[in-house]
């Protein structure tokens, strides 16, 4: 499952992304994992948490961003679910149809039981149709 927190920049998605996965891993029976392009949200993620900067590891297209993450579902077993912070750019998706790459990540969470939530800097208006169904906060 693939769900969306959309909002223009500075609309407090982060916020969201930070509150739903520190409430989640209170739940969780297996790894969390949150991506983002920094390391500066450490201190705020609970310490069961996997945060992993995404910046360090030289991606460069939305192809490899996919392989990466194809990378870390194949290495952990026990992944449940996986917080992107700044999808757009993460993802090398910033001006680009984000659809495609949504639809990769929902079958990679069919195929290996990972749920994924997303912050993605767009007004929900300005999302695919078929991704509106996805938003569970727009800002």
């Amino acid at each position: 499952m693939v769900q969306l927190i959309v909002g223009n920049k500075g609309k407090g998605k982060t916020k969201h992304l930070l509150e739903k996965v520190n409430a989640q891993v209170l739940e969780a029976t297996g790894n969390i994992v949150y991506l983002d392009k920094s390391s500066k949200h450490m201190y705020e993620l609970n310490n069961k948490v996997r945060l992993i900067n995404v910046s360090d590891y030289m991606i460069a297209s939305a192809d490899e961003f996919t392989g990466f993450l194809s990378g870390i579902i194949s290495q952990d077993h026990d992944l449940q679910m996986m917080f992107l912070d700044n999808f757009l750019n993460i993802a090398y998706l910033e001006d680009k149809d984000i659809a495609p790459v949504v639809d990769k990540l929902e079958k990679f969470g069919e195929a290996f039981g990972v749920d994924f939530v997303l912050s993605v800097g767009v007004n929900e208006d300005e999302l695919p149709e078929s991704l509106k169904e996805k938003v569970i906060v727009s800002l």
